[in-house]
């Protein structure tokens, strides 16, 4: 690799790729940060090494990646590692500061992929009706999980959602999901009757000061990541599910049951908001898996 220019610092390199991963890219919040994390690591070997960056070659990128997987890397976090060096290393070719990337030919290992747990109906109507809907913090508690499972949503789609993106009377909700994409994603009546009651009855005693979060903590603020899981666990205790439950499990197990129940893989994957086919096709591997269990255990000749 060939360096043009004088080198720059890798604090601000990092600063200006990660400005251009936002504005150019659009990537989440979340993957910059990622990104931010995995190329810290990098620019601390180069550093031990005694290499600059825009000096590196491939046996030291080699390296670097060689001691991230003996450290116990799990083979997921290892190949976002590698995307997070290839990346730089392209942006570095864009900006004119390099004209060749020594992590080109480098390959991302194939994570082994886990099929998502999920629950059945029973445990989902089970869950679903622990909180208790008398209750000011209970109601609301029942409207987030039913529009989890109604929508299949993630969580942090879920808890950024606004009044505004509820469109409660067509049976929608506006949800901005990775990178800032926008996708409409339809609502069950259950689900839609829920949160009208809890925008009605539970929201105004919640609200503190003005915002249009949707979905409010018992201080009137916008509910966390954390507060939603530690919701969801108490619930899933009290509902003799603990184990069974994660934070996305509802999601997971939206997409499941529409799959079981006959809904095409491309309607899934439009309302799950994924970029690629490839990802929402997981779920019909457990709807298979579900089948071939049945069939091992009623078909006598199986």
């Amino acid at each position: 690799m060939t360096a043009l220019g004088a080198p720059r610092d890798p604090a601000v390199l990092l600063a200006e790729f990660q400005s251009y991963l936002d504005v150019e890219k659009g990537l989440a919040a979340n993957t910059l940060l990622s990104y931010g994390r995995d190329l810290a690591k990098y620019f601390d070997f180069l550093k031990r090494e005694k290499v600059s960056w825009d000096r590196a070659r491939e046996a030291v990128v080699v390296k670097f990646i060689h001691s991230e997987s003996r450290a116990g890397l799990s083979p997921r976090s290892l190949a976002r590692l590698i995307s997070a060096v290839k990346a730089f290393y392209r942006w570095g070719i864009l900006d004119g500061a390099l004209d060749k990337s020594p992590a080109a030919n480098l390959a991302s290992p194939k994570p082994w992929q886990t099929l998502p747990k999920f629950l059945s109906l029973k445990d989902v109507q089970t869950l679903l009706g622990r909180p208790d809907p008398a209750d000011v913090l209970g109601l609301r508690d029942k409207a987030m999980l039913e529009t989890m499972y109604a929508s299949g949503l993630r969580v942090s789609e879920l808890i950024g959602l606004r009044t505004v993106d509820v469109r409660l009377r067509d049976g929608f909700l506006l949800c901005r999901g990775k990178g800032g994409k926008e996708r409409l994603v339809p609502l069950g009546r259950t689900a839609v009757e829920t949160v009208q009651r809890y925008l009605r009855e539970s929201r105004p005693a919640l609200l503190k000061s003005a915002t249009d979060d949707l979905f409010l903590s018992r201080r009137g603020m916008r509910f966390t990541r954390q507060g939603y899981w530690k919701m969801l666990k108490g619930y899933a205790r009290k509902a003799g599910l603990e184990g069974k439950v994660h934070p996305h499990v509802l999601r997971h197990t939206f997409a499941t049951h529409l799959l079981e129940r006959g809904a095409d893989l491309r309607s899934v994957q439009m309302m799950l908001g994924h970029s690629q086919i490839t990802t929402t096709q997981i779920y019909t591997h457990v709807s298979r898996e579900r089948l071939r269990k049945a069939y091992d255990k009623f078909h006598p000749r199986a």
